[in-house]
């Protein structure tokens, strides 16, 4: 018997399938978005200074390249409005040549984060910062555009462009100012009229502008390509100047294209329901893109929210969609490049006024507001406006670290007087540095005196711990009395996040309670600390539930569904019995059968999943003919003899991480996932709505010893890790 087991091939029925849905929805979102990339690259060619055919060379690699190797299926990739600044700084530092050499070499560092599995330690960064930042950018880029609306040149700098506004007023270009003002306003108008706004308003505004401009005769400057486009590429060169400002400019643009690309490929995650984004995979597809559009003399390629939320929108299912749009790029620009001529830069000066501005988001902005980072978020954005990029964020990351740690020192002490009891409240978190206001607070509680000291805190460090413990041997030595929870105490020590996910550990520093004492315990530490998901709570119980899944798993106690799938309150409907088991259709089953037909026809989820384990129980008794004969186990397990035929018939079944054969209970019970899924399929409801595309079943193996889970695919099932990029799906069972 083999110990490999690999994927098996799409059957020809199936990639037909897959070449018909290509055709269907990838080619026409790749047309929707190939239409609205060409005026958003000039534009941000043109506002960085660059040669316009380098904002296309941007697009073209950026679709073709990063579409085809990076992690994310529906991102879009291209020039982006966000490294406008940069670039343009680097252009009149170094010059284009130079630029496009920074490109290249920004492209393999990108692609080295990528390989070493660091790359997403990039979205760690602040969100006030990351925000900020793309504000800043937004209002700079807002501002220079503003010159070329008026008719003129952008200027270098924000305070620049500012100062020179009056004198732009005053120079009088009514025909640029006209085309700019009809852009802008045809970019707001457009997406509030019903049933046209699927036509993206750039391409809309810029068709119609140009159109406008053509006809009338309109003289205002317009874009200016090369005759021959590929003979007037600028080679990349070594950048002149010292090591240090060029590794700066390198790590600056690699940085980033990164954090913009990372952002918005977790931003498109949330607009579908497909699969979801391998961020380091990503980030060496990203660096592939910027290393290839370096070298043919392009300008920075990063995701962009823009074009990639443009493609969800318009149907997009797999990662075809951004290819092809790099692809009609191309052949666009070599066989009809003479149609751009046509543009007037004030029209594409106006989709960056609009872009820009939208970089600045009122929500962001309310939202930091409520969580105190708002400060974080105008520094920020003021410095990288006025200073340059990197000074600006270096200026909001140390303001952010500032602040986290003035919180690390900051802990609330109360001490008050209740009933002759004396009530010592510690909330926050508590480290050495709030040691000495502690002990000042604890110092004001008479000798004798009948404490009680409710911790809540957030991470409790050991000298913390030592303090509060010092105080209570010397407070009970001279002849008080103290009572303290000494599960949450000593919790606290814990690092906070594993105290969120295994709380039941607090049971095992208490060994003197009994369980129905530690139970109850569990119940005050959870009421004591819920405030933060009452309101919450509160929503969910008049909203009623809409979970957007069923989540089927075995009952077995070791077995946590929301905290495998990081999920809360309201977001799973669950099922679990003995084996995970869904008995087909008419097996009179009908707890299982009501849960299924509720979850898919009053709920309306959009997936079901059948979650088995390792180390089951159900497959091992499954396997083991004897005993209980009669026994309600037995007559349930009885749901199991088709899984055990099957998995005895198929070939060894490895994990694909560790590279381990499954033991013949795992085997099973990933064997008997798939046939769970076959069962699934012979509801009605269940059917009707996969077909209909509102509905999609996952088998999933959770590997108890590893706490890692894996994807359970085909019907004769093989495991692939939960976050790989899967490159062919099984075939439906042949029976349904």
């Amino acid at each position: 018997m083999s110990h490999n087991h690999s994927p098996p091939s799409p059957e020809p029925a199936q990639q037909r399938s897959s070449w018909r849905s290509i055709v269907r929805h990838d080619v026409p979102a790749s047309l929707v978005v190939f239409l609205i990339a060409i005026p958003l690259s000039l534009g941000i060619a043109a506002a960085s200074g660059a040669p316009l055919i380098a904002g296309l060379v941007a697009a073209v690699v950026g679709g073709i390249v990063a579409g085809a190797l990076g992690g994310s299926p529906l991102q879009v990739s291209g020039p982006a409005a966000g490294l406008t600044v940069v670039v343009a700084g680097l252009a009149a530092q170094f010059g284009w040549a130079a630029t496009a050499g920074i490109t290249c070499a920004a492209g393999l560092l990108q692609i080295l984060l990528g390989v070493t599995r660091i790359g997403r330690l990039a979205l760690s960064l602040s969100p006030a910062v990351v925000h900020g930042m793309l504000a800043g950018i937004g209002v700079t880029i807002a501002v220079q555009q503003l010159h070329v609306v008026l008719g003129g040149q952008a200027q270098s700098s924000l305070i620049a462009n500012v100062a020179g506004l009056p004198e732009q007023l005053m120079a009088h270009h009514p025909w640029s100012v006209l085309v700019g003002i009809l852009t802008v306003v045809i970019l707001l108008v457009w997406p509030r009229l019903p049933r046209v706004s699927i036509v993206p308003a750039p391409l809309v505004a810029v068709v119609a502008v140009t159109a406008l401009a053509s006809f009338f005769m309109v003289d205002v400057t317009r874009v200016n390509l090369p005759d021959q486009p590929l003979k007037e590429l600028i080679p990349p060169t070594l950048p002149d100047g010292g090591p240090l400002a060029i590794a700066t400019a390198v790590l600056t643009v690699a940085l980033v294209a990164s954090v913009e690309s990372l952002l918005s490929a977790v931003a498109v995650d949330k607009l579908h329901r497909g699969k979801r984004s391998n961020l380091d995979r990503e980030l060496i597809g990203q660096g592939a893109a910027n290393a290839i559009s370096g070298a043919l003399g392009g300008m920075p390629v990063t995701g962009v929210i823009v074009r990639s939320s443009t493609n969800v929108a318009a149907g997009a299912r797999t990662r075809a969609s951004a290819i092809l749009h790099g692809v009609w790029i191309a052949v666009f620009v070599l066989a009809a490049g003479a149609m751009l001529e046509l543009i007037p830069m004030a029209a594409l000066a106006g989709v960056l006024l609009v872009t820009g501005l939208r970089l600045v988001q009122l929500a962001h902005i309310r939202t930091l507001r409520r969580h105190d980072e708002l400060i974080v978020y105008v520094v920020t954005a003021a410095g990288v406006a006025v200073l340059g990029l990197a000074e600006g964020v270096l200026a909001g990351l140390v303001l952010a670290l500032a602040r986290v740690l003035y919180r690390l020192a900051r802990a609330t002490v109360t001490v008050t007087e209740e009933g002759g009891e004396w009530i010592v409240r510690i909330s926050g978190t508590l480290v050495f540095l709030g040691v000495a206001s502690l002990v000042r607070a604890l110092r004001t509680i008479p000798v004798g005196a009948s404490v009680r000291v409710d911790l809540q805190v957030d991470h409790l460090d050991h000298a913390a711990y030592e303090a509060i413990e010092d105080w209570r041997r010397g407070h009970l030595a001279r002849g008080g009395s103290v009572v303290l929870n000494r599960a949450a105490f000593r919790a606290a020590l814990r690092h906070d996040t594993e105290r969120r996910i295994i709380p039941w550990q607090q049971r095992q520093v208490v060994p003197e309670l009994d369980q129905r004492a530690a139970m109850l315990d569990g119940i005050r530490e959870f009421e004591a600390s819920a405030d933060p998901i009452r309101p919450m709570m509160a929503r969910l119980a008049a909203d009623g539930q809409k979970p957007e899944q069923l989540f089927i798993t075995c009952a077995d106690s070791r077995i946590v569904p929301n905290m495998i799938t990081t999920t809360g309150p309201g977001d799973q409907f669950c099922v679990r019995n003995v084996g995970n088991l869904v008995p087909p259709s008419g097996s009179n089953s009908n707890s299982v059968d009501a849960a299924v037909e509720y979850a898919v026809d009053v709920l309306g989820v959009s997936s079901i999943v059948v979650c088995g384990h390792s180390h089951c129980g159900a497959a091992a008794a499954a396997l083991d003919a004897s005993g209980q004969d009669g026994s309600a186990l037995r007559t349930w397990l009885k749901h199991l003899e088709v899984s055990v035929r099957r998995s005895a018939e198929l070939p060894d079944i490895i994990d694909p991480v560790t590279g381990i054969k499954l033991s013949a209970a795992d085997k099973l019970s990933v064997t008997n996932v798939a046939v769970q899924l076959e069962n699934l399929r012979s509801f009605a409801c269940v059917r009707k709505a996969e077909e209909a595309g509102r509905l999609e079943l996952v088998g999933l193996y959770f590997d108890i010893g590893a706490a890692a889970a894996r994807l359970v695919l085909g019907r004769e099932p093989y495991l692939v890790r939960a976050d790989e990029e899967l490159a062919a799906t099984a075939p439906p069972p042949a029976d349904h």
